[in-house]
């Protein structure tokens, strides 16, 4: 399992988000990206929901079955995902997006077990619950990568 090279800068960063409790304002700014249209693109929007239902029941201490390292390695996925200027930067229409679908799908692959077992504890969750659990309080707009 090796971890792509354009992810690694991040995990110091994502390490940070989990310690100090800083993950809805990664969720915030991640809500605010604008990601490409077109069907090429379902399964990237459907990943990334997933992964931000996941990162936020983890933070409401209502899902915690995921491994430490999982958990480290979403985190550090939806920042590379957030960050415009990474390997490919995203304003380069047409490829700018190629090198966050790589680290993304290479978390979704890795990960996969742990992943999908959430996606089915998710699934057992009645909508009431999950709109609770999957609600993002409105805060201060805060730049996560720079404070």
């Amino acid at each position: 399992m090796k971890i792509p090279w354009k992810l690694t800068r991040y995990l110091p960063l994502a390490a940070r988000f989990l310690r100090e409790g800083r993950l809805p304002e990664l969720l915030r700014a991640l809500g605010d990206k604008r990601t490409p249209q077109g069907q090429r693109f379902v399964a990237l929007k459907e990943d990334l929901q997933l992964l931000r239902a996941l990162s936020l029941a983890w933070f409401k201490g209502e899902y915690r079955q995921i491994s430490s390292q999982a958990l480290l390695m979403v985190v550090a996925a939806l920042l590379y995902f957030i960050t415009p200027f990474d390997a490919i930067p995203d304003w380069l229409v047409g490829v700018g997006f190629v090198d966050d679908l790589a680290v993304l799908a290479w978390v979704m692959r890795t990960w996969h077990g742990e992943l999908e077992a959430f996606r089915a504890w998710r699934d057992k969750q009645s909508p009431e619950r999950l709109a609770l659990i999957e609600h993002l309080p409105t805060a201060e707009r805060v730049d996560p990568l720079h404070s």
